[in-house]
Order: structure tokens, then C-alpha cells, then sequence
């Protein structure tokens, strides 16, 4: 009977809803994998898949911290720029109102 089930299990689909619902339960409501999958009667391997599945991998994200860095980057630059030609239009001010007697 026990191998009857596993057998029935294994082969049961379920909608994308369903897993999507699952896996929110694991992360949102910080219930663990194996409670969730007996609470809703999936087996603990498919659980895992399924958040292994939305779950970023290293290189996705070392990817995703790259273009952080790299936005970052830019921000940095583009507002080094502006403050270099605020410096000099200030020094250029600066030295004209120092030629200028008063």
C-alpha cells in the first residue's frame, strides 16, 4: 500500500500556484521545508526543487552584486564630474574677484 502511494505521489502534479503558494510559506512565513511539505502533503524533495528553483544561485548573485557595483560606479563618477566643475568655476571666481579692486 506504502509503495502504492509513493508511486501515486511521485507522479501527481501540481499547478504553479500551488508550488508558487508553497514556496511563499517557506520564505515569507518562515516555516521550515519539512513542515510545509507535510502540512501540505508534498513530498520534502519536491519542496526543496521548487524553492531551489526561485532561489538565485551564487553566480546569479555575484552577477547581480557586479551591476550593483557597477551603478554604483557610474553614480560615483558622474557626481565626481560635477563637483570637479563646480571646484572650478569657484577657483575661476575666485581669481577674478581677486583681480577685481574694490
Amino acid at each position: 500500500m506504502l509503495e502504492h502511494r509513493r508511486k501515486f505521489m511521485s507522479t501527481q502534479r501540481f499547478t504553479l500556484e500551488f508550488k508558487a503558494e508553497a514556496v511563499r510559506q517557506v520564505f515569507e512565513r518562515g516555516c521550515s521545508v519539512a513542515e510545509t511539505a507535510e502540512h501540505l502533503g508534498v513530498s520534502t524533495h519536491s519542496l526543496y526543487k521548487w524553492v531551489k528553483a526561485v532561489t538565485p544561485d551564487k553566480t546569479e548573485k555575484q552577477a547581480s552584486k557586479l551591476l550593483e557595483a557597477k551603478s554604483k560606479i557610474l553614480r560615483l563618477r558622474a557626481q565626481m564630474r560635477r563637483l570637479e566643475e563646480e571646484r572650478d568655476i569657484l577657483k575661476k571666481a575666485a581669481r577674478y574677484f581677486a583681480r577685481e579692486p574694490e
